[in-house]
């Protein structure tokens, strides 16, 4: 069986940046208390009428580019988002149809934090059986109109942010590129982070109900996602170093879903791994959710942070809960 490689990255980010002082001036905060609680100084905000699809498109075309490849070489597409411009369809096909590709399938990911790995597990398992040879693999968050942008919402809104990143994934000779991906869930905590509306538990999917309630803005306990998602990185890394026969040592950088500045830097602690070791840019970009590794990643080609033959491992934490990783050989 040949093995499955990422060929290319790129990102899409918009251009309106909204630091911590824009907040303050809507809610209760301040750039302190933001800082202190989340590492986020600034974040970045589509303008009206801009989707996650419109951004999953830019994301991808540069990807594709970069590749050396055209629309017309792509097989698959897979599309990792929770902030769809529309509940039905999917983001996929939007990027079918503005990219101009042929009438090849797009599957959608509803995974949140963990959707891109879990996007890119689909795309390894079908790159590596043969079945496609290019896939696409996007990750795109608009979460800037889901905000709650009071002092109500505050201890979720000021970590949530837009953007895009997307990858190519490839053939490859085997024992490189995509070692191996870990996929978990534990579904009994979904309650702790999620949306609760619209819903189709309800015979009117939306009501006043649920918007003077304020049930369709995200909701987080912050305490409890903290500790479970402190617990969980360090073991999906572990496990994925431990199924490759490598340690800790070996790693050349971790590339983790932009949380948290401090759940980043719990985990690294944790692992005993130098800040150097540990990739982040949550401080500039926010909480993009499932955006946040394949803009991390295309920011550290640009940066020559990732050379051939660096072992990489990707790693990711969310809502539901569920939390993956993905080792890498650069």
């Amino acid at each position: 069986m040949r093995g499955a490689r990422i060929l290319s990255t790129g990102r899409a980010l918009p251009r309106r940046v909204v630091p911590n002082s824009d907040l303050a001036s809507v809610m209760d905060t301040t750039d302190e208390w933001i800082v202190q609680r989340t590492g986020i100084r600034e974040r970045r905000f589509v303008e009206p009428g801009v989707g996650s699809a419109e951004l999953g498109v830019l994301a991808s075309a540069s990807a594709i580019e970069k590749a050396g490849l055209s629309p017309a070489d792509i097989d698959f597409i897979i599309f990792a988002t929770l902030s769809p411009d529309h509940i039905c369809p999917g983001n996929g096909v939007i990027v079918q149809e503005k990219l101009g590709m042929r009438n090849v399938g797009a599957l959608d990911v509803r995974n949140q934090c963990s959707g891109f790995i879990y996007g890119l597990s689909v795309a390894e398992a079908y790159v590596k059986a043969g079945i496609h040879d290019r896939v696409l693999v996007v990750g795109a968050e608009v979460q800037s109109t889901g905000l709650d942008m009071t002092t109500r919402g505050r201890d979720v809104s000021v970590i949530f942010a837009d953007g895009a990143g997307a990858a190519v994934v490839g053939p490859c000779e085997p024992g490189r590129g995509i070692l191996s991906c870990h996929l978990h869930s534990e579904g009994k905590y979904k309650k702790e982070l999620m949306v609760d509306a619209p819903s189709s538990l309800d015979p009117h999917r939306v009501t006043h109900e649920m918007v003077d309630s304020g049930r369709h803005f995200p909701y987080m306990n912050g305490r409890y996602v903290f500790t479970h998602a402190v617990r969980r990185f360090p073991e999906v890394i572990r496990e994925a170093l431990d199924a490759n026969g490598f340690t800790l040592e070996d790693l050349t950088l971790l590339v983790p879903h932009q949380a948290n500045l401090r759940i980043t830097q719990a985990v690294g602690s944790a692992l005993g791994l130098p800040p150097e070791k540990v990739f982040s840019n949550v401080e500039r970009y926010g909480n993009t959710t499932a955006a946040s590794i394949p803009i991390a990643l295309d920011e550290c080609v640009e940066l020559g942070r990732l050379r051939e033959g660096d072992l990489v491992c990707l790693a990711a934490f969310g809502s539901s809960f569920t939390w993956a990783s993905a080792l890498l050989r650069w």
